[in-house]
């Protein structure tokens, strides 16, 4: 080997080394201007939302628009109780968790940890089906479907509610839940496995006590990932929550979420300029602080817990 290295020219190395830099800096160049187009816009949507949210409340004081128990900026007497938006929008939300939670990670459990390759192979595919199919029809599926099967066991149940749209949300992101905490159980190491079964734990124990908790990172990531969508979701909550702004957490009763208001007031019920056109804003800001929120909470559960397993 030593020979060899000798036989090569001082400096026979040295072009290829220099083209490597030179491919290495245009990628970093590519990757940090790709990088950069993400946050402008990012600032760019914060911008278009922020100047408009200050110009609400200089007519609209911040007390009012958190402790107004109504609703009603289209109306003659206004009033910006944001909470009313908020109380439906999580409402529905949790609805679609309690579903998508039990669906999702027992289909995750089952395709990683019970499921044979070929049998993987054929529901996986399946199960992502239902992320593909449009959330219009989904919506129409809760309006003429599930919310007249529930009103046979329910009577009481209105035509417009937040059970069937929450339900159906629910439906809707358990293909999000489930391929996410596959892929977390998943890449659990094998030995963690090798080594419970090898203490005598039967696969129930193992799954529950220690591939769980190896992966309850990944698993609370889906979760909140899936929440993030349930709460900017449009068109389920648009067709079967319906366009009733009622406090309260009722999941019989016609409501009005933060995206259903949106989509209100860009169909043109109110002039732009006007304040009634300035909550589109105030509306959307509110539900990017709460997306934010979820997502900062997101990124320090998953590093605290991969600290701790690591």
């Amino acid at each position: 080997m030593a020979e060899l290295l000798e036989d090569i020219a001082p400096g026979t190395w040295r072009p290829n080394r220099d083209r490597a830099k030179q491919v290495q800096a245009v990628v970093n160049i590519i990757c940090g201007l790709f990088a950069a187009i993400s946050i402008a816009t990012t600032l760019g949507i914060i911008g278009t939302l922020i100047f408009e949210t200050i110009e609400f409340f200089k007519e609209v004081p911040l007390w009012n628009f958190l402790t107004d128990t109504r609703w009603t900026p289209l109306f003659a007497s206004k009033q910006f109780g944001i909470f009313v938006l908020i109380s439906a929008t999580v409402m529905i939300s949790v609805i679609s968790i309690l579903v998508a939670l039990p669906l999702g990670l027992l289909s995750a459990i089952c395709l990683s940890e019970y499921a044979s390759p070929q049998v993987r192979k054929i529901l996986k595919p399946i199960l992502e089906i239902l992320a593909g199919v449009p959330t219009v029809v989904y919506g129409y599926f809760a309006l003429l479907t599930v919310t007249p099967f529930l009103q046979s066991f329910i009577p009481e149940l209105q035509g417009f509610n937040a059970l069937s749209a929450g339900i159906v949300m629910g439906v809707m992101i358990t293909p999000m839940v489930a391929s996410l905490s596959e892929d977390a159980i998943y890449s659990v190491p094998r030995s963690l496995r090798d080594g419970s079964y090898a203490l005598g734990a039967t696969k129930r124990e193992t799954v529950v006590s220690v591939i769980l908790p190896a992966a309850l990172s990944g698993i609370v990531a889906s979760l909140i990932l899936a929440i993030s969508r349930a709460i900017g979701e449009t068109m389920i909550v648009t067709l079967a929550a319906g366009a009733s702004p009622t406090l309260g957490f009722n999941p019989m009763v016609s409501v009005m979420t933060m995206t259903a208001f949106i989509v209100q007031i860009s169909l043109g019920d109110a002039p732009a300029g006007t304040l009634a056109y300035k909550t589109l804003f105030v509306v959307g800001m509110t539900l990017f602080v709460m997306t934010l929120a979820l997502n900062i909470f997101s990124f320090w559960f998953v590093r605290r817990f991969r600290e701790k397993y690591d």
